[in-house]
């Protein structure tokens, strides 16, 4: 059997003024349903009841809260993206208790949060409630047909489609489609050493093989003093308010240029790195504890855990080989000569970027880091297989 995977194609899409207006029904419904959810999961916890089955929510906060004359108008929408939003709801909750047991493997997640209107709005159609047209368009039920820009081709047919809304004003269609794994797997290398290990660093945003490095772009450095100005002038609008609505938006705008900036370099990074080497090799960083400390908003510029997830994604589904090395190697300090750990140490040394070793060599901090992170992470690959 040919393993199935599912991927995300988003496109941007242009709703008319009367599908705008829908598509804000939708979203305020969406978020209602989501919060009664929510509120009533808490209520019952707090009487120390059983939670509520999510069949039993659908049933009390859609089928009959239409009937009521404080949720009336939730019949003006499509009832599939508010089943989702249980659904949603549910499995926020599952993804909690499970991450309390230990069930769920990494950072611990915390209980559903109320959803907030100035945040991103989403709403989520199964195959029930949407259909691609012969014409380009996409049809939303009780939405109409929305122009997509088709920026590239989906790989299969969509069985779901989420229509989000940022907090800049855009909207954007979100396709899951399921293709087989090696769809997208390249072609060996026939260069049998094409490999590379990957020190991270914030002075470069990388050390490669041969010391070849990546410049660390710093796309939020860039746009702090644009967005400092932009908050300054939004503290002085009376919240509420239409000015404070249009500096809000603004800011907005600010904060998503430089996710994008910086996303679309990172897929750049990632192609070009998946398709020249045959094997990569990383530190797992702890990037949430390098985070904390005074290089923090550098740190969160750099977006390392971002970049690994993308490069061991695209590495797996390109048939590459993908090592991460454990955080606790001593990749700096370990002589990468004679293996004698001689190099700088803790933060007190820093800023030593170049040191002797006792055998004579003489190396260079990250370039040292590199070769030591390539040849564990070669070690790793041969006792894996």
């Amino acid at each position: 059997m040919v393993p199935i995977v599912q991927l995300r194609y988003a496109y941007r899409v242009y709703p008319t003024t009367p599908q705008r207006r829908a598509l804000a029904r939708v979203f305020g419904c969406v978020r209602t349903v989501y919060n009664d959810a929510v509120a009533a999961r808490r209520k019952a916890r707090a009487e120390g009841l059983p939670f509520p089955s999510t069949a039993a929510l659908d049933k009390q906060l859609i089928t009959r809260a239409k009937r009521t004359p404080e949720r009336s108008w939730l019949s003006e929408v499509s009832t599939v993206p508010l089943q989702q939003a249980q659904r949603d709801c549910h499995q926020a909750y599952r993804n909690f208790f499970d991450s309390l047991s230990g069930k769920r493997v990494g950072a611990g997640v915390g209980p559903p949060r109320f959803k907030r209107r100035s945040h991103r709005q989403t709403a989520r159609y199964t195959r029930n409630g949407f259909r691609l047209k012969t014409n380009g368009r996409l049809y939303v039920a009780k939405v109409g047909d929305l122009k997509v820009a088709w920026s590239r081709e989906l790989a299969a047919s969509p069985s779901s489609v989420t229509i989000m809304k940022t907090p800049a004003g855009k909207y954007f269609a979100s396709f899951v489609v399921c293709v087989d794994d090696g769809a997208e797997r390249l072609e060996p290398l026939a260069v049998p050493d094409a490999e590379t290990a990957i020190d991270l660093g914030l002075k470069s945003f990388a050390v490669l093989r041969g010391g070849k490095t990546i410049d660390n772009p710093r796309f939020f450095a860039r746009l702090e003093r644009k967005l400092r100005k932009a908050q300054r002038e939004l503290s002085r609008k009376t919240k509420g308010s239409n000015n404070y609505g249009k500096v809000r938006i603004k800011v907005a705008k600010i904060h998503e240029r430089t996710r994008n900036l910086r996303e679309d370099w990172l897929n750049k990074q990632v192609k070009a790195l998946v398709g020249e080497n045959q094997a990569l090799y990383a530190e797992d960083l702890c990037v949430k504890g390098l985070s904390r400390g005074r290089a923090a908003k550098s740190v969160h510029d750099a977006a390392w855990g971002r970049f690994l997830s993308k490069l061991e994604s695209k590495a797996v589904r390109a048939g590459r080989t993908f090592v991460k090395v454990d955080r606790f190697f001593p990749s700096t300090r370990l002589c990468s000569g004679c293996g004698a750990l001689t190099g700088p140490a803790g933060l007190a040394q820093l800023n030593v970027r170049e040191w002797v070793c006792g055998c004579g060599a003489v190396h260079d901090r990250d370039a040292n880091a590199e070769a030591n992170i390539r040849l564990e992470g070669r070690r790793l690959a041969q006792a894996a297989t």
